[in-house]
């Protein structure tokens, strides 16, 4: 694709992809993405639509070498860390961030599903260094406040996030993204999506409750203990790395989080009506 066919898109200019560089920002976090290709910069500029941010000043940059298309891998991604450099390696990418210098790189296919991965983990380092998380659970906003739902696979949060209604602005239906700004647990929209395959909105809001869903014959809340909810939610935060003295950090932001935030087991039937319990 010739740089003067490339459109532009969520105020990203042509001039811009030109460059090669595309700045995502998530959760408050602007991450530069610099593929020296018109063709994936405008991959990742309607992959991403809603999330760009081109006047941003980057957290970190990623420069990107593209390796042949391929698969995405169905292996687990391996995070660990010598000194100041992470290194991410799954069977479709290569990755290393030197916190010190904020720039990496990365090798990968032109394929979106391994850069939502690289992300994701880069996400998760950069969250959990401050005592945030990324975390299995849909989350939305209601009336300026956010609520989060977690639960395993197969515990209903793509089918609370379809049967909200109107007045709920959806964040996700598959990773939430928790940020403790002035000691206030918020929620941020993010574009990665669940079964849903839509991204969700770029708002935030402070935490009201967390629900971890159970499936069951009537609409309920029910009450949960603080130690049965550290447990539950350590079991669903999303993190990679093998690293002693951040999961200890992560550890600590789940106690924390749990010791702040409200937090309930809610109990629902595949039926709007769950919703009348979520103010």
């Amino acid at each position: 694709m010739r740089t003067a066919e490339v459109q532009s898109c969520a105020g990203v200019t042509v001039a811009d992809l030109a460059g090669g560089a595309v700045t995502v920002e998530i959760g408050g976090i602007p991450i530069s993405l610099n593929a020296g290709d018109p063709e994936f910069c405008a991959l990742i500029d309607r992959r991403y639509a809603g999330f760009i941010n081109p006047d941003a000043k980057p957290h970190l940059e990623f420069e990107f070498e593209l390796a042949p298309a391929g698969e995405p891998s169905d292996e687990d991604a391996r995070v660990s860390r010598k000194g100041p450099v992470w290194f991410f390696h799954r069977g479709d990418f290569q990755a290393k961030w030197d916190t010190q210098s904020r720039r990496g790189w990365v090798r990968q296919s032109p394929n979106p599903y391994s850069l939502d991965s690289v992300l994701r983990i880069a996400h998760s380092l950069a969250l959990a260094e401050e005592g945030g998380f990324l975390l299995h659970a849909a989350s939305a906003m209601r009336n300026g406040r956010a609520f989060l739902f977690s639960g395993v696979s197969g515990a209903g949060k793509t089918t609370i996030a379809r049967l909200a209604p109107p007045d709920v602005n959806l964040l996700t239906d598959e990773i939430s993204y928790v940020r403790c700004c002035d000691s206030q647990y918020r929620a941020y929209g993010t574009p990665f999506a669940g079964e849903l395959a839509r991204p969700g909105e770029n708002l935030s809001g402070p935490i009201e409750t967390l629900y971890f869903l159970v499936q069951g014959p009537e609409n309920r809340v029910e009450p949960i203990t603080t130690k049965q909810a550290a447990r539950k939610l350590l079991r669903n935060i999303l993190f990679f790395a093998h690293d002693r003295e951040l999961v200890r950090k992560v550890f600590d932001a789940a106690v924390q989080f749990v010791s702040t935030v409200n937090v309930a087991k809610l109990v629902f039937t595949r039926d709007r009506q769950v919703w009348e319990l979520v103010q």
